[in-house]
């Protein structure tokens, strides 16, 4: 039987990417795996993780969490460094 950590390694995603697209979508963590399972393995799937994560941290600054904002800022970087985005794509 899978875990799913066991699934978090099959997506090429880190687990707080995931975590990101679970808030996004309002779906469980496990649903969001899958989800980005698909959206990192497609064509333009990593810009729209990116668009995810970026909603995330407007939701947060509207919403008056300025540390959750910081947290998903944080998480973005990783992921565009990871999967080599550069700012002027997401635009």
């Amino acid at each position: 039987m899978l875990t799913y950590e066991d699934c978090v390694g099959l997506t090429d995603l880190e687990e707080e990417e995931i975590e990101a697209i679970s808030q996004h979508e309002h779906v469980p963590e496990m649903v969001a795996a899958e989800l980005g399972c698909c959206l990192a393995h497609e064509a333009g799937g990593d810009l729209r993780i990116d668009r995810i994560i970026r909603d995330d941290i407007e939701e947060a600054a509207r919403h008056g969490h300025p540390q959750e904002s910081l947290h998903w800022r944080a998480v973005l970087e990783r992921f565009e460094a990871s999967h080599h985005i550069r700012e002027s794509e997401c635009a």
